[in-house]
């Protein structure tokens, strides 16, 4: 699809992804009115604060009114508490700027190169949704230090509290995700309809499941390894000496671990094979959808790649999530499976994308090295014999057998 095209589909989506989180960031004031409390019950107001309040421009408390008591040395109470505020509302400009522009930055790689057309539909809505939820956690990582310094604090445990701002919002991320991917799907749907049909891949399977193979196993590291309960504790205590960098781990844990998971010891045997369930169809999801981007993408570009590989590991992630949440539901009831899916729903998200971009280019580079399609490579097909028009004159039959013998009789 031709960049102009794919462009305006991106803009298109990356504007309704953006007054989505807005609007819900909006309604967040009214869940602090007791009539929602009263209709909605305490629990669910809670957690729809807990959802919408990283995309509130409301200020909390200790934001708009200082923190600490009044008179001590570098409070923000003692202080004006304007300049607080709009510190956090440059953060917040911040923030809704930057979803933006992430979004419209991968929506384009995606929408020009695996454009919805011969029955690519359901792989682009499933694409841009995920890269969705990635410009939502991008863009809360990059405004997270003005929203840290804005509660007065900004040195203290620096890191833990970047790492819990990146991966927070990512509920309601997810929602607003999908939506603006319909709508970013149907506009390039349109926009492509008068473009020609794109030509036949020609992938060899071999290099395609190789390339999948080691980018799935890029993915499991993180999954069966780093995840492991004790190995995840090491991670976790990392400290370096010194300043602002003395607790790494929390921020290395968030952007790291795909999930967590621990012996059988620790729990049913029945309920503990589910759960691993859920990281074998993370890594099934994983697999297919690398095996199948070669033959997708309209060219196997390592943008291309590596954008597919990182959509591809956050839909893997939020199938296992999903499966989790069917299978807590089932076992503990509604209420918590609502408890769970409330605090687990799009979440791990950063480590996805550090993941999933090492095996979107892990995989590009295997699929080369094993003799992968050339770019713009079409089928060959057998080309039948042309017969002769009317135009040509049929050519005589030529006797090679030597001149004949006169007779004496003329020949006659």
């Amino acid at each position: 699809m031709a960049y102009g095209r794919a462009a305006t589909a991106a803009l298109v989506g990356g504007v309704l992804l953006t007054a989505l989180l807005w609007w819900a960031g909006a309604g967040a004031n009214a869940l602090h009115l007791q009539g929602a409390t009263d209709v909605l019950g305490g629990r669910v107001v809670a957690d729809l604060q807990q959802w919408l309040s990283p995309w509130s421009y409301d200020p909390p408390d200790s934001v708009r009114f200082g923190t600490g008591v009044l008179g001590d040395i570098a409070d923000p109470a003692s202080a004006d508490p304007r300049r607080y505020l709009s510190l956090y509302e440059t953060g917040m400009q911040i923030r809704f700027a930057s979803v933006f522009a992430f979004f419209v930055a991968g929506a384009l790689v995606l929408v020009r190169r695996l454009p919805p057309v011969n029955r690519r539909m359901p792989a682009t809505l499933l694409a841009v949704c995920a890269w969705g939820m990635v410009a939502g956690m991008l863009a809360a990582a990059v405004s997270a230090p003005w929203i840290i310094a804005s509660h007065g604090h900004g040195s203290y445990r620096l890191l833990p509290q970047l790492a819990s701002m990146a991966s927070s919002g990512q509920q309601i991320n997810v929602v607003a995700s999908f939506g603006a991917a319909v709508v970013t799907v149907l506009v390039a749907r349109i926009a492509a309809k008068d473009a020609g049909p794109l030509p036949p891949a020609v992938v060899p399977v071999r290099a395609a499941r190789l390339a999948a193979t080691t980018g799935t196993a890029v993915v499991a590291v993180s999954l069966l390894v780093l995840s492991y309960e004790s190995v995840a504790a090491s991670i976790q205590r990392v400290t370096l000496s010194g300043g602002l960098l003395s607790e790494p781990g929390d921020l290395l844990r968030t952007w790291l671990l795909l999930g967590g998971w621990n012996a059988p010891a620790a729990g049913p045997l029945g309920l503990w094979f589910l759960y691993r369930l859920a990281d074998v169809l993370l890594l099934a999801v994983v697999w297919w959808a690398l095996r199948l981007l070669p033959v997708l993408l309209t060219r196997a570009t390592v943008p291309a790649m590596a954008a597919g590989g990182v959509c591809a590991t956050v839909v893997g992630l939020l199938a296992a999530q999903l499966f989790q949440f069917a299978v807590v539901g089932a076992d503990s009831g509604p209420r918590w499976g609502r408890q769970y899916l409330t605090g687990a729903l799009g979440g791990h998200v950063p480590a996805a994308l550090t993941w999933g971009l090492l095996a979107g280019l892990t995989a590009v580079v295997t699929f080369r090295l094993a003799g992968g399609r050339a770019e713009g490579a079409e089928p060959v097909l057998p080309v039948p014999p042309l017969a002769p028009t009317p135009a040509d004159p049929p050519e005589r039959p030529v006797d090679d057998r030597g001149p004949r013998p006169v007779s004496p009789g003329g020949g006659r």
